[in-house]
């Protein structure tokens, strides 16, 4: 096997099944180890880059924020490959304080951050321009415990819909930008998006980037079905669930110099006592079958139907190439039996 490419939404655009993810580039990663990650993802057929105007992270912070897309923005100036490169950005939602001082997402706020993101990336056109997160919120990084959209009004979210497809369509129009995605979406908004570009003739949604991993699969029912016949590709963020598949953190007892968990304690809110039994489940199984159990995990995710790209970040070239190593990888019956029997015992473990 090695990299297959997969159409993005009803578009034209083939885009590599690994997508090179960056948030770490400008905090935990030098500009040179960016371009030398850019580069070596390049050799292995990956031609597809994902970003946004609030990275890095780890942490995030006011002083660095945009930094990542500065790092993109040298590569593209000094390699000339602008055009073997597939770029996704994203505009930051309502309450990011770092970003504008938190302002929501809008026409105003979308033509000032596609400006800066253009300028910062050397670019003179994003190839998929994203919507971080709704205005409204998300149940994303674990409110799916405690979501209520309750208080949302559906009036003041469509008229908000309309003007950002609206605003979108200009830029397109412009040549700024080609195609537009959603993340950390739900089933119900992103049906609201569809309708509106169907009804009004404005952009359609292509993607939604939301976590998807073998410990994260609230994906796969609503918006599975949704994206399978709206022909909207997942961009699967977080795909080793912070590196807790990767095994490094050996059941909570070892935290690696620079790790995630090095920065962000219980990794966003997925330690809990429920996920230690799960990892084992499955580093289990990478052991039954003699599997890397980063390429197992990772390898996964590229058997799902809806899957456009599995969005994979790393901290070292030697981790890159492991992850690349995916692709080689084929999961035969009996390995995809022994997962979803480990999901049935291990459904949601944060």
């Amino acid at each position: 096997m090695s990299m297959s490419y997969n159409t993005l939404g009803n578009t034209d655009l083939k885009v590599s099944e690994i997508c090179l993810g960056t948030m770490t580039w400008g905090t935990q990663n030098t500009e040179a180890e960016g371009h030398a990650q850019i580069d070596l993802a390049l050799d292995h057929g990956v031609n597809f880059l994902d970003t946004a105007e609030m990275y890095p992270t780890g942490p995030l912070s006011k002083e660095t924020q945009g930094d990542t897309e500065r790092v993109i923005g040298s590569w593209i100036a000094a390699s000339k490959r602008r055009d073997d490169i597939i770029i996704a950005t994203k505009v930051s939602g309502e309450g990011y304080a770092n970003v504008r001082d938190g302002a929501p997402i809008s026409r105003e706020t979308i033509t000032i951050a596609l400006e800066n993101s253009l300028r910062s990336m050397q670019t003179d056109y994003i190839d998929l321009y994203q919507l971080h997160w709704p205005n409204r919120g998300s149940y994303m990084f674990r409110k799916n415990w405690t979501y209520d959209p309750t208080g949302q009004n559906k009036a003041e979210t469509l008229d908000h819909m309309a003007e950002v497809l609206s605003c979108l369509e200009d830029m397109r129009r412009q040549g700024k930008i080609r195609h537009f995605g959603l993340s950390n979406e739900s089933s119900w908004g992103t049906a609201q998006w569809l309708r509106l570009a169907d009804e009004q003739d404005l952009p359609r949604v292509v993607s939604i980037q939301n976590e998807y991993s073998l410990l994260c699969r609230l994906f796969d029912t609503d918006l599975a079905e949704l994206c399978h016949n709206e022909q909207v590709g997942l961009l699967a963020f977080s795909p080793l669930a912070c590196g807790l598949l990767s095994g490094k953190y050996e059941g909570g007892t070892t935290t690696p110099p620079g790790s995630r968990m090095s920065i962000i304690f219980d990794l966003g809110g997925r330690i809990t006592p429920r996920v230690w039994p799960a990892v084992d489940a499955y580093l289990a199984i990478a052991r039954k079958y003699e599997i890397d159990p980063v390429q197992l995990a990772i390898a996964w995710t590229l058997t799902r139907s809806f899957m456009a790209s599995s969005i994979i970040g790393a901290k070292s070239l030697d981790q890159l190439t492991t992850v690349l190593g995916a692709t080689e990888i084929e999961l035969s019956d009996a390995i995809l039996a022994d997962i979803d029997l480990a999901h049935r015992a291990h459904p949601m473990p944060y």
